[in-house]
């Protein structure tokens, strides 16, 4: 305390001193960062006005060209002594620093009058700026050679630095337009490389220049929030994202940089362990964005820098570590990400007060992007000479083993042509056999239903033949007897005449020649009955089993049911009453003999099903004819037990039955739907337990077969 106390004269007489020495700002030597020339005054309480700094003494010189105020929530006031000695009659006064949330600026006249020149900043509209510029421009109401103090307020809860030039207006836009050139550079490259490289994701289809053309764009726009160029030109409608944007571009930035990286160099396979630990760097992105912008500024742009250092040194550590097993295109990423954050830590140092605030520091940052963009084209490029040397290197394993596989496949196509000679050879007689075997299990099932019919066409044969065997005595012995009548009348004597006539005339008597004579006309009658009975049972048979059943010949359906049912007959006589209702049809291209094995089997089947029926209702089947389109359909119904579900859906199943064992083969219906389909014909059942069923079958009239050979 007592040193303190010795020291204040000190401190009195040296601020008495500089303020009689105190700096003027000369126009005529800039333009140059005039920090060294101001004074500062600190306001902790946020309260001072300009009607309270302007008597202030409190104020203190400053020992940097570009102040540097740190992090804080404080205001600063600077304040500096401007003498016009150009020959504009204004001056213009430039802080570059675009970061800065709040500034008030006014000029205190000789004649002690304060202008109040603007009210501005990062959180204040565009409108507010007194010249339109991404950087704060002010125009300074100064006349030639006349002097004026200016008074500056700057407050911002980043870092802080405040790099004033003053600059009479000719030399204004010169500086300016060197500025915007190296800006439009900057933006100029950074397009050009995300456009190639999205010109390539589109050929090649590459997920990882999508990803770069992202970041690339990130970069560029984190570097237009720093020089006030986003918000100026991009977001200019947003105060609050205009104050937040740089920080919320850096970490999307970090983001997309993390993205490009893992697929770059793949680090999900390279670094498995690392790579599971990026998203959650992720989460503490997020959750120091939202300190940042909703809660604590201060805090969480601190925050936000530590985090954005140590993400920056694991990236770096996770391709070193890629790098070390040999993967080229991590090598790419190491010397590219260097060079970004060399320029990067300059740029940091810069704000830290380490280094100083000039053009080379300034840039530093985007001249390390616009590099690291360019390097790592070229290690894209690079990947697409690996990718495409990968593929040669593939094609040429590939070729090589598909020349081997063809040598093995011409190899292996001599043995396998003996075996597929042997093989066929094999099929074939396999398939002679089949068919063999299934011709004869067809003839089997025609024999066996012929054998049930053998008793009954052998009795229906037997009655005429027996009429015509009983007939035949009485006819032997009339024709006898005639014989001896007349053979009296030619051995009569013309001389003998009347007493030999009288004899012969008892003898007619006796024998009774005359019913004889008679009785001759009902035998012959009776004879020829019962051929014609046994003609047509005959007949009736050999139309039934036709013998040219290989040979497609045009057939009336109507004679062949009308054969079947003569087959029949002997079965359903006296039992079922068969209805035919034989409609007018046209002559179908067929095999007869097999479609009349198909009426059997069917009609036998409903005949069975009807007698098989309890009760005493009336047995009927009935057989329809007609014309379907160009198919001529055969409706069989009958009053019979019915089939169920399960038996119908299993009916055309070869060896499936419901008869007893020794009653059926289980072939009838299988052989029926074979023989239908060879016709390319349909049949459709429909039936009812205890109702009946009816049987539809539909054949075309032209056989398809027949036709293409016509063709």
């Amino acid at each position: 305390m007592i040193r303190s106390l010795l020291l204040l004269p000190a401190f009195f007489v040296a601020t008495m001193a500089w303020s009689q020495t105190e700096p003027v700002i000369k126009v005529s030597e800039g333009p140059y960062y005039v920090g060294k020339r101001l004074l500062l005054l600190t306001d902790s309480t946020e309260r001072l006005g300009i009607t309270d700094v302007t008597p202030s003494r409190s104020f203190v010189p400053i020992d940097q060209d570009v102040p540097n105020l740190g992090i804080t929530s404080y205001s600063f006031w600077l304040k500096g002594t401007v003498l016009n000695d150009s020959q504009d009659g204004s001056v213009i006064l430039d802080l570059e620093h675009a970061e800065v949330e709040s500034i008030d600026l006014y000029v205190r006249s000789g004649d002690n009058v304060i202008q109040h020149i603007a009210s501005t900043g990062q959180d204040a509209p565009l409108a507010s700026r007194d010249i339109e510029d991404p950087a704060y421009v002010f125009s300074l109401p100064i006349p030639v050679d006349t002097k004026a103090e200016v008074f500056i307020r700057v407050r911002s809860g980043k870092q802080l630095q405040v790099p004033i030039k003053i600059h009479a207006p000719s030399t204004f836009s010169e500086s300016r337009s060197t500025k915007n050139l190296l800006i439009g550079a900057y933006i100029g490259i950074m397009l050009v490389m995300a456009l190639y490289n999205l010109f390539v994701f589109v050929s090649i289809r590459d997920k990882s220049y999508l990803i770069y053309v992202n970041y690339i764009l990130f970069v560029t726009l984190t570097q237009l929030a720093f020089w006030g160029v986003g918000q100026f030109y991009l977001w200019h409608g947003s105060q609050w994202f205009s104050v937040k944007a740089s920080i919320i571009l850096t970490f999307l930035t970090a983001i997309a940089a993390s993205e490009f990286m893992r697929h770059f160099i793949d680090t999900r396979s390279n670094a498995k362990g690392l790579d599971k630990t990026i998203p959650i760097f992720y989460m503490a992105f997020i959750v120091v964005i939202g300190i940042y912008a909703f809660l604590s500024p201060g805090l969480g742009y601190k925050i936000a820098q530590i985090a954005a250092g140590a993400f920056a040194s694991f990236l770096y550590y996770t391709a070193f570590k890629v790098y070390r097993s040999g993967s080229r295109q991590a090598a790419y990423f190491l010397i590219a990400w260097s060079v970004f954050l060399l320029g990067t830590m300059v740029f940091t140092l810069k704000d830290m007060g380490i280094l100083p605030y000039n053009s080379l520091t300034v840039f530093t940052m985007p001249l390390g992007s616009a590099i690291e963009g360019v390097l790592l084209s070229f290690g894209l490029a690079d990947r697409i000479n690996i990718l495409r040397r990968d593929k040669e290197r593939s094609q040429a394993e590939t070729l090589s083993a598909l020349q081997e596989n063809e040598r093995i496949i011409r190899e292996q196509n001599v043995v396998l042509e003996q075996k597929v000679k042997q093989r066929t050879h094999a099929l074939q007689e396999s398939n002679d056999t089949l068919k063999r075997t299934q011709t004869q299990l067809v003839n089997s099932e025609k024999m066996a239903s012929l054998g049930q019919l053998t008793a009954g066409i052998a009795h229906e044969i037997n009655n005429p033949i027996n009429f015509i065997t009983s007939n035949v005595q009485p006819l032997r012995r009339n024709i006898r007897e005639l014989v001896e009548v007349m053979q009296d009348y030619r051995s009569l004597d013309p001389k003998e005449a009347g007493e030999r006539l009288k004899a012969i005339r008892a003898k007619e008597e006796a024998l009774g020649i005359d019913e004889s004579i008679a009785e001759l006309d009902d035998i012959i009658d009776s004879i020829a009955e019962g051929s014609s009975r046994t003609a047509d049972i005959v007949r009736g048979l050999r139309n039934f089993s036709r013998l040219d059943e290989d040979d497609l010949k045009n057939a009336d359906l109507n004679e062949g049911l009308r054969s079947t049912l003569t087959v029949l007959a002997p079965q359903y006589r006296d039992k079922v009453t068969i209805e035919l209702d034989l409609g007018t049809i046209p002559s179908v291209e067929c095999y007869p003999g097999k479609l009349n094995q198909v009426f059997m089997n069917v009609i036998t089947n409903a005949v069975q099903a009807t007698v098989g029926r309890p009760g005493d209702r009336p047995r009927l089947v009935h057989v329809r004819t007609s014309t379907f389109e160009d198919r001529v359909r055969v409706i069989i119904s009958d009053n019979g037990v019915g089939m169920t579900e399960d038996v119908r859906a299993r009916l055309y199943d070869p060896f499936f039955t419901t008869k007893p064992v020794g009653e059926g083969t289980g072939l009838g219906m299988a052989i029926v739907y074979g023989i239908i389909q060879d016709h390319q014909g349909d049949i459709h059942v429909e039936s009812s337990p205890g109702v009946g069923t009816v049987f539809t079958i539909d054949i075309p009239v032209r056989h398809q077969r027949a036709q293409m050979q016509r063709a």
